[in-house]
């Protein structure tokens, strides 16, 4: 698939375009600021320049048309609730919208393990803006009529990735980002995982594996 990955100079982004690469995937990275170039590029992806808080919907559109698939990765790392809003709400909706108006069917969003409209993070929290709006852009994408899956992942580490996770957890622990990396790809390869919110820690199952065992 030629892919748009949203967020392309994360930590998450960067382990995964390799993997995308090696999968066979065409993967373009999105990226706001053109000294990250040379780094995402390293990986097999070509960097696209866009700042995706000020894209509009023809922008959007000139940025996903002719993918088949968006991975979205991008978060505006907390902080500042008005940024939150415009790149964990706003953004990622738009571009759900435009994935839809120029046919990138198949879409990924990176969330995080409790995300819900009912995440009972209190207003005076300051996790409640990122909260509300990743649950908020989450049910967005569940109203489309893109080929989705939400990746849950539990508290990220920087830990050497193991290629296991445990999806059956009820209670987020942590997870490594070289394995939510590998979830994205298991994803994309992994026709079970449409219409799905995958949570998941660290732990035992082998990560195609656990991708393939969503069917049964």
């Amino acid at each position: 698939m030629d892919i748009a990955l949203i967020g392309g100079h994360g930590k998450v982004a960067l382990l995964a375009a390799p993997l995308l690469v090696e999968a066979g995937h065409t993967v373009h990275s999105v990226i706001r600021n053109p000294e990250h170039a040379g780094e995402v590029e390293a990986t097999g992806a070509t960097a696209v320049l866009a700042d995706i808080e000020t894209l509009d919907e023809r922008g959007w559109d000139e940025l996903l048309r002719g993918k088949d698939a968006v991975v979205w990765t991008a978060g505006a790392g907390g902080g500042d609730p008005e940024r939150t809003r415009a790149v964990d709400h706003d953004a990622a909706v738009a571009s759900m919208d435009a994935a839809e108006r120029v046919g990138a069917t198949r879409y990924v969003m990176v969330s995080y393990f409790g995300a819900s409209l009912d995440h009972g993070v209190p207003e005076d929290n300051s996790f409640h803006t990122y909260a509300e709006a990743k649950a908020r852009a989450d049910e967005h994408l569940r109203g489309t009529g893109l080929n989705w899956t939400i990746l849950g992942p539990s508290g990220l580490t920087l830990e050497e990735p193991t290629g296991r996770i445990d999806t059956a957890a009820s209670e987020s622990g942590t997870v490594s980002r070289g394995n939510v990396a590998r979830t994205i790809v298991a994803a994309l390869a992994e026709p079970a995982s449409v219409g799905r919110f995958v949570t998941y820690n660290d732990g035992e199952q082998e990560i195609g594996e656990a991708f393939a065992s969503l069917s049964r």
